[in-house]
């Protein structure tokens, strides 16, 4: 809800806060979509758990959000739905494969490494890299048991 709206309230829950979660499954459609560039703007804007809309004041932190759960068990899906969107990441566990369609990492990220991805009783380790505007992945251990495919 905008600032401008009669009803909102920055510290209320569905009159004026931001929920991560909320963002994470719009990036998720944005992605399957094939929207990176979107997927990229909001996984950049995001930091779970919830935000409200207080101004910035000079010398001041955050404001303590007086009803909150620290943290909300929903919120800790956020990062990794937001990865899984701006990675393109899929896994087909009977088919042994992991799927990476049209991978991309935001400005702020230029490396990223996935350690021991299970797949059953097989499982690999993912190395992620953005150099500029592309993503180079690389198998460094468990290629032989779980094939990973990159689709740019």
């Amino acid at each position: 809800m905008a600032a401008s709206e009669i009803r909102y309230n920055p510290m209320s829950y569905h009159n004026g806060s931001i929920w991560p979660h909320d963002n994470a499954l719009i990036a998720l459609g944005f992605d399957r979509y094939g929207l990176k560039d979107a997927v990229l703007q909001v996984l950049t804007a995001m930091l779970p758990e919830l935000f409200c809309g207080f101004a910035r004041e000079p010398c001041t932190g955050p404001t303590f959000y007086p009803v909150a759960c620290a943290p909300q068990a929903w919120a800790t899906a956020t990062p990794f739905a937001l990865l899984q969107a701006a990675l393109g990441l899929a896994i087909d566990h009977e088919g042994g494969e992991i799927r990476f369609t049209q991978p991309a990492l935001p400005a702020f990220l230029d490396d990223l490494r996935l350690s021991g991805v299970r797949l059953g009783d097989r499982a690999a380790d993912i190395h992620i890299a953005r150099h500029g505007d592309e993503v180079a992945i690389n198998v460094p251990r468990g290629s032989d048991r779980v094939r990973v495919i990159a689709i740019h």
